[in-house]
């Protein structure tokens, strides 16, 4: 499929998604979004790709919604379906069963920067600035952003950033714990691909379902969560991964995994 807002590749089991409306500063108009769901559908379904990288290249990685259609939403209901419809889109890149890492360089706010919490890993560039502007034309962060922001950093320091709608720099996000890695723009790109290498050499199922009882676990209470983990590992029981990763531990060699 040609992509008009989009750039994708794949390289080994690790599929690269580059925004593309450098014009626009990538922001999220309707065109992207549902270039993106489309994708991500097609990504979710293809067993070889074991890990995603999503970027906007070494300038920006995505400024936000489109303001001209934000200024279009003038009713309740059109404000209300438009917050779904980033919500839905975000929700669909947080279920991805392959673990996703956001390469951020230049400026992450509002959509943008909701897209990048969306994913598992954020690898930013020195140059990255990533905040929530909203408050600044009378709104609030709507496509997660309320939710997933202080769930990573907690409350207090999410609302700082809410309420006063000012950006971090790269360094403050790595002392928060919303990036993993700061490294210089020329490096970024590298750098997330050497670590989707690293977790693409990870047996795919126990990956899929590791995500999977991460992101669920939080939102359950501990003893239900405790019960999902148990039958999850009992569905891994008789894979082939299991099986030789076992006996190549007990062998003393490198296990040979298929993500079967």
């Amino acid at each position: 499929m040609n992509y008009q807002d989009l750039v994708y590749e794949k390289e080994g089991a690790i599929s690269i998604v580059q925004l593309n409306r450098p014009q626009k500063k990538n922001s999220l108009n309707t065109n992207l979004r549902h270039e993106l769901e489309t994708l991500f559908k097609q990504i979710a379904a293809d067993h070889s790709q074991r890990v995603v990288i999503l970027t906007g290249g070494e300038e920006i990685f995505c400024a936000g919604a489109d303001i001209g259609e934000i200024s279009e939403a003038t009713t309740a209901e059109a404000a209300y379906k438009h917050s779904r419809e980033f919500q839905l889109l975000f929700d669909q890149i947080e279920a991805l069963p392959q673990p996703a890492i956001a390469a951020v360089s230049g400026y992450a706010l509002g959509g943008g920067f909701e897209l990048a919490l969306a994913c598992d890993f954020r690898i930013a560039s020195e140059t990255a600035k990533l905040g929530v502007p909203e408050i600044k034309i009378g709104a609030f962060p709507a496509g997660g952003g309320t939710q997933r922001l202080p769930r990573l950093i907690g409350a207090a320091k999410a609302k700082e950033m809410i309420f006063t709608g000012d950006p971090i720099d790269a360094a403050t996000a790595l002392s928060l714990g919303v990036v993993m890695k700061v490294v210089p723009k020329e490096k970024m790109l590298d750098e997330a691909k050497a670590f989707a290498a690293k977790l693409s050499a990870l047996p795919r199922l126990a990956m899929e379902a590791s995500k999977m009882l991460v992101n669920r676990g939080l939102e359950m209470d501990l003893s239900a969560a405790l019960e999902m983990e148990a039958r999850c590992l009992g569905t891994l029981a008789k894979t082939h991964d299991l099986d030789e990763g076992t006996r190549a531990f007990l062998e003393k060699r490198k296990p040979q995994f298929t993500g079967n």
